[in-house]
C-alpha cells in the first residue's frame, strides 16, 4: 500500500476551513454534503438495524483487522450476494468500528455519529430503478456502467472508462467497498478491472465473505424471504499483493480470498 494523503473538500474557502471544525461545509470529492450523508446513513441505519438483529442473527468476524486501517485508500472486496442488504451490512459494522465496537453491532449506538468517509461500487441501473436505490445511491455510491450484464443479460459494450477515476477519487478520501465479481451469482469470475484496480491505487486490500444474505433477503436486499436467518460476515487480513504481481495473479488471489474458487461441480 502507497500512503495517499486523506482528500478534504469544502463548500467554504480554503482560508476558512479551519474553521468549520464540527465539518458541517465539508464534502466528498463528487461535491456531495457529508452531513447531509451523515444524516441518511444515520436514518438509513436506524430503519434497517432490525433486519440485522432482530429478524435475523447477524455474526461477525474479523473486526480486529480493520480497527488500526487508515481512513482512506482502503478497499474491501466481498463475494455478493444482495444488491443492498450486503451493503448496509458493511456501514452498519464500519461506523460500529469507529466508536470502537468489536464484533458486533449492539448496541446501535454508533449511529448516533456514522462514518461518512464510505463508499460502495454499484452498477447504474441498479441505483436508478426506484425511489429507495436513489436514496442509497446518495448513500456513497460509485455507479458504474456494467460492459458485460445489463438488466440481467449478458451483453458486450464499451469499458465505462470514468469509473476507475471515480474509484480512485473515493479511495483517496476513504473506504471502498466493491463485489469484484460484478453479479450476485455465486462463483462468477472476478473481474480483471479490480486486479487494474489494485495495481495502479496500490490499496490496502480487505478481503470479506459473507454468507446468508441469499437466504435471507430477495435478490435485492429489502424483502425478507427465510427469516431467522444467521448472516455471516467475516473479515479476513489484508491480502498481500507484490508489485511484481501480474493482473491475473492478483485477480487469482481475490478470488481465493473471498472464497469463490469454483469447485468441481461447478465446473
Amino acid at each position: 500500500m502507497k500512503y495517499i494523503k486523506p482528500t478534504k473538500f469544502s463548500y467554504l474557502p480554503k482560508f476558512l476551513m479551519p474553521l468549520d471544525l464540527l465539518g458541517i461545509f465539508e464534502r466528498d470529492p463528487f461535491g456531495n454534503s457529508l452531513l447531509v450523508r451523515r444524516m441518511l446513513i444515520g436514518i438509513v441505519g436506524w430503519l434497517t438495524y432490525a433486519r440485522y438483529t432482530v429478524v435475523n442473527r447477524i455474526q461477525i468476524e474479523g473486526t480486529e483487522n480493520l480497527e488500526n486501517l487508515p481512513i482512506n485508500n482502503v478497499l474491501f472486496l466481498s463475494n455478493h450476494q444482495t444488491y443492498f442488504a450486503d451493503v448496509i451490512a458493511f456501514f452498519h459494522i464500519f461506523c460500529a468500528v469507529k466508536w470502537g465496537f468489536q464484533n458486533t453491532m449492539l448496541p446501535p449506538l454508533y449511529l448516533l455519529g456514522p462514518r461518512a468517509r464510505q463508499y460502495y461500487v454499484a452498477a447504474s441501473e441498479t441505483m436508478k430503478k426506484g425511489i429507495v436505490p436513489r436514496i442509497f445511491s446518495a448513500g456513497g455510491a460509485l455507479t458504474i456502467e456494467r460492459s458485460w450484464r445489463a438488466e440481467g443479460r449478458e451483453v458486450q459494450r464499451s469499458v465505462d472508462t470514468s469509473a476507475n477515476d471515480k474509484i480512485a477519487k473515493a479511495l483517496a478520501h476513504g473506504w471502498v467497498v466493491s463485489f469484484p465479481q460484478g453479479t450476485t451469482s455465486p462463483y462468477a469470475p472476478v473481474r480483471k478491472g479490480t486486479g487494474h484496480l489494485i495495481k495502479n491505487n496500490e490499496p490496502i486490500v480487505i478481503p470479506v465473505v459473507i454468507n446468508g444474505f441469499r437466504r435471507a433477503f430477495d435478490k435485492k436486499g429489502l424483502r425478507f424471504k427465510k427469516r431467522n436467518t444467521l448472516l455471516t460476515v467475516k473479515f479476513k487480513a489484508p491480502l498481500l499483493v507484490s508489485p511484481d504481481d501480474t493482473v491475473d495473479d492478483i485477480v487469482a488471489k481475490v478470488r481465493h480470498a473471498i472464497e469463490q474458487d469454483a469447485p468441481e461441480w461447478v465446473k
